[in-house]
């Protein structure tokens, strides 16, 4: 009974608490609230999936008062962008495309949520924090949380300041962020920004580019401008270090452009640039920094510069005015990938001031923009002053407007692809078949339950090709195949003015840079219609020579006349007695055309015709005993490797080349080891004859049969082709030009490459030929009818000789007279095994004939 109490008492507490749970629950829920909401301006579309944008639809911003006494205001924009309002309807077109086609994401409707960054970094971070976050001011928590995140993946931005911020702290929730218009370096660092990606090369490429550019026209000397960002002071950093890296060229002078307009330190600018010798400015900045400099450079009439244009400012049309043209003029830039977008210019003409607000954010400021009128309620004195008021009914297609000019989309065309790449990224994280899939367990991401990181993985693994033909993918670091087009300002005769492509710079992970220019349609603003010079100091004239300016650059030096030949003249050159003309070193090897190269070269094809002979003399008596009894196989290889010795003696002679070079040692080393082989087997099948003719010896010739005879030859020689290919391989001998000797004289020689490889190969050569000596001089006492062995010994002692007296000679020998010593060497060595192995049998064969008869070579008979 008391356990039924204790129960029932529980079960009283239990309900007791739950409806009092519900009743707070319901008069005060479980809420939490912003800190603070933000006051953006963008447009909206629903969808199934929400993609967010960062685009700049306003320049500047207002400054509100920051003393805290009362809340701060939120901070407004001003100066309408039109080319920022189009790149935000390049991403509502695309995604309107995308829900188009029934092929990508079928079934799948894309929406988006697209703020201004008014260029700010302040409110393009609240517009990412609203987008991954929401801007509902109160959230009411229930038990069930779940639900696609706002936005699956972000846009932008078009800063790289702005995008190193943003990317920073989405990276760390995994938020894909594709920018189209960040061309930072810094940004390739995927421990830093694992989640950023760009459809625009990285200013690495650019820098390397601009270099390409001054190189073709031997521009060495440039200043450079760059706004007061990460965009300039990265950018800075790497052409200076590619500068120093190369050596192609120095800069006259480095400033930074103020972000305000500081007229005093833009006039400090321009003074610098006009004082310089340079005529070559390359700037790395965004157009309204640049702004503020062309109004001193007009002030001051700053001409005769050639500005060469990063693609931030290469197309802003805002620069390419009648105004500024007369200095602009003949720019050359580096512009993004142009594309063409079929339909575009269809889908902007349906713009207009009266369709909803959500999907209509900047259309009545264009309307007013492109028009030059205001819609009710105007300004205070705009009427009075002339203005014209906006009726809505204007004619957009009768208005000549950038805006409708699709002709060269660049920055647009990297907005596309960046729609297209999330667009194809999350089709393929959909397409994912359960079982199959590359998260835990190989499942696959749910449409109902998406997360950012999930389409991360699918967009590092993204690859389509855009209808204009371009292939989108991504590297390691999130960047694509980098490609720029090389653009002119050109400044036509009627004031008008046109940017044109005359060449463009592709990236090779192979060839490196690229450069192709149409030089023809450069369009250069000055009176010789040439490109300009761009250098610190003129090369120094002959009788002269360089000297480095001190605390200036390497380009800068001044000119001294000569006072030592050495300091005078290149590596090549000489100078005459006057010493005031340089000429070119009288050049020396062993040539074919002169004495020394020729008598050699004459022997050598002597040796080798006489080998030709006793070859052909050996065939045709073949069948005699005396060439049946003295190993007829091995005679044939050692008249065919002797031959060889002989000839590649040839390739000492003549100019040095990477080929002979290379192939001059190892022919000799090779066709040296198959000589002396032959000469080692042979040596060793005296011995086995001999000791199979003894009683019980007749087993040991089976060691010295034909087959194990060459294969012996192979074998030792295979040895020597291994150090030869491994030498080659590893330090392979070059041509070099030797001024040691003689200053006035270039000696040109082969480089062994590696000593430790040339003496390797002697040594096996010397050991073959030490042990075919040795072991012919044990058999040297051996009866005559078996023995081959005298003229084997004699043959090596020569042979042994000759390269032993080689060495000490070939080190002491100066110049040409080393390589005419090596081909002496091998000649000699030649023609002494020649001539000792192969003349006595000549002779008899020729000139004995009675004793070429089995019964005189066994011994038997009489000699006459």
């Amino acid at each position: 009974m008391w356990l039924l109490f204790q129960t029932n008492l529980l079960l009283l507490i239990l309900l007791y608490f739950y409806f009092s749970y519900a009743l707070l629950s319901s008069v005060f829920p479980c809420s939490c609230q912003l800190q603070g909401k933000f006051h953006l301006n963008g447009v909206h579309k629903t969808g199934d999936v929400i993609l967010g944008g960062l685009f700049p639809v306003h320049f500047f911003r207002s400054v509100p008062d920051l003393s805290f006494i009362s809340e701060p205001q939120q901070p407004t924009c001003h100066g309408f962008y039109v080319q920022g309002f189009r790149l935000a309807q390049i991403m509502a077109f695309a995604i309107d495309e995308i829900n188009r086609n029934s092929e990508l994401l079928p079934n799948v409707t894309l929406g988006y949520t697209l703020y201004d960054n008014c260029a700010e970094l302040g409110i393009a971070f609240q517009g990412a924090l609203s987008l991954v976050n929401g801007q509902e001011e109160q959230i009411i928590l229930d038990d069930a949380c779940a639900g696609n995140p706002l936005v699956l993946g972000i846009v932008g931005d078009s800063s790289s300041t702005r995008s190193i911020a943003i990317s920073s702290v989405l990276g760390l929730y995994r938020v894909p962020m594709v920018s189209y218009f960040a061309t930072c370096s810094c940004l390739t660092d995927r421990q830093k920004y694992p989640s950023f990606f760009r459809t625009i090369p990285s200013d690495d490429f650019q820098v390397r580019a601009m270099i390409q550019i001054l190189k073709h026209f031997g521009w060495t000397w440039a200043g450079l401008l760059i706004s007061d960002d990460d965009y300039g002071h990265n950018a800075a950093k790497s052409l200076q270090s590619e500068l120093s890296r190369s050596g192609e060229g120095c800069l006259a002078y480095f400033e930074v452009l103020p972000r305000d307009k500081d007229t005093d330190e833009v006039r400090r600018i321009v003074n610098v640039m006009k004082k310089s010798t340079a005529r070559v400015v390359i700037v790395f900045a965004y157009e309204s920094r640049i702004l503020n400099l062309m109004d001193e450079v007009v002030r001051q009439n700053v001409t005769g510069l050639q500005w060469m244009a990063s693609e931030a400012w290469t197309a802003a049309a805002v620069l390419q005015t009648p105004h500024l043209m007369p200095y602009l003029g003949g720019t050359l830039g580096i512009a993004i990938r142009h594309g063409e977008i079929p339909g575009l210019r269809e889908f902007l003409l349906k713009i207009h001031p009266t369709l909803h607000y959500n999907n209509s954010y900047g259309n009545s400021m264009f309307w007013e923009f492109t028009f030059q009128c205001k819609f009710s309620p105007v300004p205070s004195g705009w009427l009075e002053d002339g203005g014209a008021l906006c009726t809505g009914q204007e004619d957009l297609e009768k208005v000549d407007t950038e805006f409708l000019d699709i002709s060269s989309l660049r920055p647009e065309y990297n907005v596309y692809k960046a729609v297209y790449a999330l667009a194809h990224s999350l089709d393929n994280m959909l397409r994912c078949k359960p079982g199959n899939g590359p998260f835990s367990g190989n499942s696959c991401a749910a449409l109902q339950s998406l997360e950012p990181w999930q389409l991360l993985y699918y967009l590092e693994m993204v690859n389509f090709t855009t209808p204009f033909g371009d292939q989108v993918s991504f590297d390691e670091n999130g960047d694509v195949v980098p490609i720029y087009d090389v653009m002119n300002w050109l400044w036509l005769p009627d004031g008008s003015t046109k940017v044109q492509n005359v060449g463009e710079i592709k990236g090779s992970a192979f060839r490196g840079e690229e450069l192709i220019l149409d030089e023809d349609k450069i369009f250069w603003n000055f009176d010789s219609k040439k490109p300009p010079r761009s250098i610190c100091s003129e090369s120094c004239p002959p009788g002269t020579h360089m000297v480095r300016r001190k605390g200036e650059p390497k380009c800068c030096f001044d000119c001294i006349p000569c006072v030592y030949l050495s300091t005078c003249c290149p590596e090549d050159f000489w100078s005459n007695p006057q010493r005031d003309h340089c000429v070119l070193k009288k050049t020396e090897f062993l040539s074919y055309h002169e004495p020394l190269g020729i008598c050699l070269a004459a022997t050598s094809l002597l040796g080798t015709l006489i080998c030709a002979v006793v070859l052909g003399i050996f065939f045709y008596h073949r069948r005699t005993p005396i060439i049946r009894a003295n190993n007829s196989e091995l005679s044939f290889q050692l008249l065919l490797s002797l031959k060889l010795c002989l000839l590649c003696s040839l390739l000492f002679i003549g100019r040095p080349r990477l080929w002979t070079c290379q192939l001059r040692h190892a022919a000799f080393g090779i066709s040296f080891v198959l000589c002396v082989s032959c000469i080692l087997v042979k040596t060793m099948v005296v011995l086995g004859v001999f000791k199979a003719s003894k009683p019980g010896g007749g087993t040991s010739l089976k060691w010295f049969g034909v087959t194990q005879q060459r294969g012996t030859v192979l074998c030792l020689t295979s040895i020597q082709a291994a150090i030869c290919t491994t030498w080659l391989v590893s330090s392979s001998p070059t041509p070099h030009k030797n001024t040691q000797y003689q200053n006035d004289k270039i000696v040109y020689e082969c480089a062994f490459g590696s000593t430790v490889g040339f003496a390797v190969l002697l040594g096996y050569i010397g050991i073959l030929a030490f042990l075919s000596f040795l072991i012919a001089f044990l058999a040297r006492n051996l009866p005559d009818s078996f023995n081959e062995a005298k003229l084997i010994t004699f043959s090596m002692l020569i042979f042994c000789a000759v390269w032993v007296a080689f060495v000490p000679v070939y080190i002491s020998s100066p110049g040409n007279y080393a390589d005419a010593v090596e081909v002496f060497a091998i000649l000699a060595s030649s023609f002494g095994l020649l001539i000792t192995l192969f003349g006595p049998k000549c002779y008899i064969i020729i000139m004995r004939p009675e004793l070429n008869t089995k019964k005189a070579i066994m011994g038997r008979g009489s000699e006459s």
